[in-house]
């Protein structure tokens, strides 16, 4: 018996193998995968961390969000690690300006360059809201409480205002084409020194939400205008992202958490704080350190087609997460007040619990993925440009978003 599962279960990894090849021998030759690797190493963080800092706790019929963060602030670390979106700005940025020089070198418009890059960016979105206007009516009217639906819509319809975002500085990618981070990051400087300084009003800090993104988008322009190769842009960012952010921290009373906190008077995230943005600053700067190594790792066929395939489907990823959460934490309940799903963040036991549901929070976004992806790789039409399509290549979706244009 021992022998028949071994002898399945290396036939399967010889399966998967091969099929990694193909993947490998579809992928354009001169593609950056280090691009690639860097989005799908942005979107896992984001997943992780919040499937990590964001828990639901049952108190009698209701559901409250609540943050390990709170009652255990020495995890501030944690954040760190997993605040990943500067990251996929830079890349946003690098990659947005690539393709439109490209879109203009083939004589395409600027108004079709940007209704395809919003197409791909939009499609899978629709599902979300259907699909959750569905679930809080139902909710509703089955005598759920209100504070209950409005946790987990809000929970579940986050991740939009990224889109928001990302969208609105895509449209200006012309204007930003030769912008300096200097100046959106001088903007960030003083709206908080305002808004924190002289007692300015904090509507203020939302002014924020573009210019404080905008720093790591133009940054990812100046890559693709090559003024950040080499080691020196990377280490120069780097050391003086994180020497920044420490002084904010330590001596201007900035929090150590790079995400928001329930409760807490000031989040470095909603709207950002110019800690935030220096921090974002420190990201990008290791991952233009890491674009060397990620290019020999991604020589791999097996890593190359796991971070292929992730950057197919990255919309669907990151869209979803945190239905799979809230899913298997509803779920839960059928059973009981589990540790982990539904009790409250306050101690290590309820972080060991956590991180063994995160493989079932996986599985569950796995089962997402499938139902929904086709709303992605179906939106425009297109084929993908991560992997090439022809004879003997990998069979996987090509209707899908070209992810690096």
């Amino acid at each position: 018996m021992t022998e028949t599962v071994r002898w399945f279960g290396g036939a399967r990894w010889r399966g998967l193998r091969r099929q990694a090849r193909r993947i490998d021998a579809a992928t354009p030759a001169g593609r950056d995968r280090a691009v690639d690797a860097l989005r799908a190493f942005a979107i896992l963080g984001v997943v992780l961390g919040h499937w990590l800092v964001t828990a639901l706790v049952a108190d009698g019929g209701t559901l409250r969000a609540a943050s390990p963060l709170d009652p255990m602030p020495w995890l501030a670390p944690v954040s760190w690690m997993f605040q990943t979106l500067a990251v996929f700005f830079l890349v946003g940025g690098h990659v947005a300006t690539k393709s439109l020089e490209s879109a203009r070198a083939k004589g395409m418009g600027y108004g079709k360059w940007l209704g395809a890059r919003l197409s791909r960016l939009f499609a899978p979105v629709a599902a979300v809201l259907v699909l959750w206007a569905v679930a809080a009516g139902g909710l509703l009217l089955t005598g759920a409480e209100f504070t209950t639906v409005h946790t987990l819509v809000k929970l579940a319809l986050s991740p939009l205002w990224f889109l928001v975002v990302f969208a609105a500085l895509t449209a200006a990618t012309p204007l930003l084409t030769r912008v300096t981070p200097l100046w959106p990051l001088a903007v960030v400087l003083y709206v908080d020194l305002f808004r924190f300084g002289l007692g300015g009003p904090d509507a203020l800090g939302w002014v924020n939400l573009a210019a404080g993104w905008l720093v790591p988008y133009t940054l990812g322009a100046a890559w693709t205008r090559g003024e950040l190769e080499g080691p020196r842009a990377g280490w120069v960012l780097l050391a003086g992202g994180v020497s920044a952010t420490a002084g904010l921290v330590v001596f201007a009373g900035y929090p150590a958490s790079m995400v928001g906190v329930p409760g807490a008077g000031v989040s470095n995230l909603n709207p950002p704080t110019l800690a935030a943005v220096t921090f974002g600053v420190a990201q990008c700067g290791a991952a233009l350190l890491l674009r060397g190594p990620l290019r020999r790792g991604m020589r791999r066929p097996v890593l190359w087609a796991g971070v292929a395939v992730a950057n197919l489907s990255a919309m669907t990823i990151f869209l979803w997460h945190q239905t799979a959460m809230m899913a298997t934490t509803a779920t839960g309940l059928l059973v009981g007040r589990l540790p982990g799903l539904h009790t409250r963040p306050d101690n290590l036991t309820w972080v060991a619990a956590r991180l063994a549901w995160l493989p079932v929070f996986a599985v569950v976004l796995a089962l997402c993925w499938m139902a929904f992806r086709s709303r992605e790789q179906g939106g425009t039409g297109r084929r993908s440009r991560v992997i090439r399509s022809h004879s003997g290549a990998a069979k996987l979706p090509t209707g899908g978003p070209r992810v690096d244009a």
